[in-house]
């Protein structure tokens, strides 16, 4: 199996007739309100389970965003890197710059205690680069652990698509009041129109756009408009916002998929 080359658009892919077929069957049974809200507010339990159950196996390293966010290797705005990373999991973004020696000093957040716990157990770990801790960014604030102002840029990849819609503002205010003027934030998360959002079955919609996995943590799908809207709202500038399309093809099975997932960079700029 593999990935053919990228191709970035400002339009979202269009559905074949069968996939706007599966897509209508998911409104035949929606998540009841009593249900989807008692997943909401369980999502640390179900986290946490999920990471006792998988520990650092399910996610590889993160490398590619090297590539992508070429900002990581070196900020204009400063000399010295601060990143904060909400959403760590058990450290495949952070480990691999560490290695690169691109960040000067680390916050890491996650909503799990025990993605956190398997971060300080990690080899690479090193109090005085790294500083990991437990929050849930879409209800505590995190000037409550770091000084506003404190980090350069920020990253939040595959992470706000697991929180639920109506608290996504407060995420992203709340990334915004911990950077610095000219700070950056970072986005990448699943798109509109991405092959997981096609597969999920009846019973699992929630909303538009927002599902419930069967290991009970939710799942949203972005569009271009929705999150520059809210990145906007709450004082970002949008510097790019790109859909990301991606085929992954295995020849030996006939199987070809087609990805795709919103990546941003968004700058905090001077009050006027």
């Amino acid at each position: 199996m593999g990935d053919l080359s990228d191709e970035y658009t400002r339009e979202p892919r269009t559905l074949t007739e069968d996939e706007e077929k599966l897509l209508a069957k998911q409104d035949e049974s929606l998540v009841g309100s009593f249900k989807a809200t008692k997943f909401v507010k369980e999502s640390k339990k179900h986290w946490d389970l999920f990471y006792k159950r998988n520990e650092e196996r399910f996610f590889r390293d993160r490398n590619w965003t090297l590539r992508e966010f070429y900002e990581l290797r070196g900020n204009s705005s400063s000399s010295n890197m601060v990143l904060l990373e909400v959403g760590c999991g058990v450290g495949n973004f952070i480990f691999p710059l560490m290695r690169e020696g691109l960040a000067d000093f680390i916050y890491a957040c996650d909503i799990s205690f025990k993605a956190i716990e398997l971060v300080k157990e990690n080899k690479e770990y090193n109090p005085g680069i790294i500083n990991a801790f437990q929050i849930d960014v879409s209800t505590t604030r995190l000037e409550t652990v770091i000084q506003p102002g404190q980090a350069n840029v920020a990253s939040v990849i595959f992470v706000l698509s697991a929180i639920d819609p109506s608290r996504h503002m407060f995420v992203l205010e709340n990334i915004f009041n911990q950077l610095a003027v000219n700070g950056l934030l970072l986005f990448r998360d699943y798109g509109i129109t991405d092959m997981a959002q096609i597969r999920f079955g009846r019973g699992t919609k929630i909303a538009d756009n927002h599902y419930l996995r069967h290991d009970g943590t939710q799942s949203y799908f972005f569009s271009i408009e929705y999150l520059t809207i809210m990145a906007e709202s709450v004082g970002f500038k949008t510097e790019s916002c790109v859909y990301v399309n991606r085929r992954t093809v295995n020849k030996k099975e006939e199987l070809d998929k087609p990805r795709v997932f919103l990546q941003a960079k968004f700058r905090k700029e001077p009050t006027s």
